[in-house]
């Protein structure tokens, strides 16, 4: 008897793949602070959650035949969420480290990644090599690749991790930190809305095949196979940099 209730009890346990069929719904945990990425801007006079990793999301949703929901929340909790179930996926920008597979499965990469730092357009001559920023006070997103690379490679740094983004350029304006780090086309978006700000020429190096990618809740294969198509036919025929480059253009005139 407790041989077949236990054979039951298995049978029954449905994994990430089966559960969105069933519920006809995708969850997506992101965190919308991330342009051009992700991020709140006003559609048709509605606050929405927009941006080329939600496209991507969706372009998933549509192959499963569901509905897209997402999930939004700050960076360091998106893996969190997709650990303990109530998230299907995670995008959010996530690079697949070496230390992260270790808990989650992740996708092939969709996009090859460069970091950068975003400077007051005033000290573009004074941090042009890393040594100018060997003491600098520098921002970066808690829980994120840009937070680890300046702590391994410039550990003389002062460094001030931040859950918001949004928050962290605040204190790049006011002059509470001499630069942020983050993604490259973040910074960009940053620096075309803001006219004192601007992507320095010097960068760090960052580590082969952390690329950014799906994370998946580990042994997931079904919806790695398909999250893993999408990507594929999105990159060969250019459709997520082509999403990349709308998003940016909407954060032109975001407010």
């Amino acid at each position: 008897l407790l041989a077949a209730v236990t054979l039951v009890a298995c049978g029954s346990k449905k994994d990430a793949y089966e559960s969105i069929k069933e519920n006809k719904k995708l969850v997506v945990a992101v965190s919308p602070d991330y342009a051009p990425f992700e991020f709140k801007t006003l559609v048709d006079g509605k606050d929405q959650v927009v941006g080329s990793d939600i496209k991507l999301a969706q372009a998933i949703a549509d192959e499963l035949g569901v509905k897209l929901e997402v999930s939004s929340m700050s960076f360091d909790n998106v893996l969190t969420s997709l650990q303990t179930g109530k998230a299907d996926l995670a995008i959010a920008g996530i690079s697949a480290t070496e230390e992260r597979k270790e808990v989650f499965d992740f996708s092939i990469p969709y996009y090859e990644n460069k970091i950068s730092f975003l400077i007051r357009k005033t000290d573009l001559e004074k941090y042009k090599d890393l040594d100018s920023l060997a003491s600098a006070n520098i921002a970066a997103q808690k829980g994120t690749v840009p937070e680890s690379m300046v702590k391994e490679q410039l550990p003389k740094a002062q460094l001030t991790s931040l859950t918001n983004m949004g928050e962290a350029v605040n204190e790049l304006q006011s002059g509470k930190v001499d630069a942020v780090h983050m993604d490259e086309p973040v910074a960009l978006s940053y620096a075309t809305k803001n006219s004192d700000l601007a992507v320095a020429t010097v960068s760090l190096t960052m580590k082969e095949g952390e690329e950014n990618a799906v994370a998946i809740k580990k042994g997931n294969s079904d919806l790695k196979e398909v999250v893993d198509k999408v990507i594929q036919k999105l990159k060969d025929d250019g459709t997520y940099q082509t999403y990349l480059e709308k998003a940016a253009k909407l954060t032109e005139v975001e407010q």
